[in-house]
């Protein structure tokens, strides 16, 4: 069987740019942490996962449709238009680029929509034939996960695959229950409020009781808490909004099809990656 790995370039970009221990300089003084570790890291990945398919995919600087729904849509992040080259991840990008240029790995920013939308369209083209592997921390793929579809959230040794065994486990739901489970706790990395009076082990067990937010906002008189029962009347029109930022439809059009993203392997190390592309001498 084949096996796509879709890695979410932004989230590693950032993983990688602030948790490298010191900043890395070359011996022209440009900054390359943020490469080093990301080379580092996609190639430790490849070859957790033995892909026969591989694309890197980025979210690129344009507005934000799910901010029209919400203004408050990830008003939280960092302007990073704003801040030092040095502590600015973009600024890496460019070598992030030659690298896998050199690597023969397919990449591209997104230009209208957002990088899980892309994945989620993977996910639903090819989820029911090929093996997909998603690389990243965002945990909204956790929507996405079925029997051939998986999550890999890369921690070096402490690396973790996420199934829809670790879903039911952790949460109490199914991965198809995710993006209303969200919608109902709120996500604070994107800025998303959820309703008051509802945590986690609350949200699954009103899922466990109705499946879907649908269920839950028609049979809220049914909810035995007051509090809770009162929350959700309270909160329907922000909870239906928040399923809308959370939900990924997979009806983004795809950048590249499969068979461009065939991939052969390499056996190079980070260091003569980074040679290759002479950000190292």
């Amino acid at each position: 069987m084949k096996k796509l790995l879709l890695v979410d370039g932004s989230n590693l970009l950032f993983q990688m740019f602030f948790g490298m221990p010191a900043r890395i300089f070359n011996a022209s003084g440009k900054a390359v942490h943020g490469t080093l570790g990301f080379a580092g890291a996609l190639l430790k990945i490849i070859r957790m996962t033995e892909p026969t398919h591989v694309a890197v995919l980025f979210d690129g600087e344009h507005e934000n449709g799910r901010a029209a729904l919400n203004a408050d849509y990830k008003a939280n992040r960092i302007d990073y238009g704003k801040v030092s080259e040095e502590e600015n991840p973009f600024t890496q990008l460019p070598d992030i680029y030659a690298a896998l240029d050199y690597l023969h790995i397919k990449h591209a920013e997104t230009t209208v929509c957002e990088t899980d939308d892309w994945i989620a369209s993977y996910a639903r083209a090819y989820g029911r034939d090929t093996r997909i592997i998603i690389s990243s921390f965002d945990s909204d793929y956790f929507q996405l996960i079925t029997d051939n579809v998986s999550v890999l959230r890369y921690r070096g040794m402490k690396t973790v695959i996420c199934t829809p065994d670790y879903v039911s486990s952790r949460y109490g739901i199914s991965p198809a229950q995710y993006a209303d489970f969200k919608a109902l706790v709120g996500d604070s990395a994107d800025n998303i409020k959820g309703a008051d009076k509802i945590g986690p082990k609350t949200a699954a067990l009103l899922l466990q009781q109705f499946s879907t937010l649908d269920g839950i906002l028609a049979n809220a008189p049914q909810i035995e808490r007051r509090s809770v029962r009162e929350s959700i009347v309270q909160n329907a029109e922000r909870l239906r909004t928040n399923y809308k930022l959370i939900k990924l439809s997979g009806d983004a059009a795809l950048l590249f099809p499969l068979d461009e993203l065939k991939f052969d392997g390499t056996q190079e190390s980070t260091t003569e990656i980074l040679k290759a592309i002479k950000i190292l001498p």
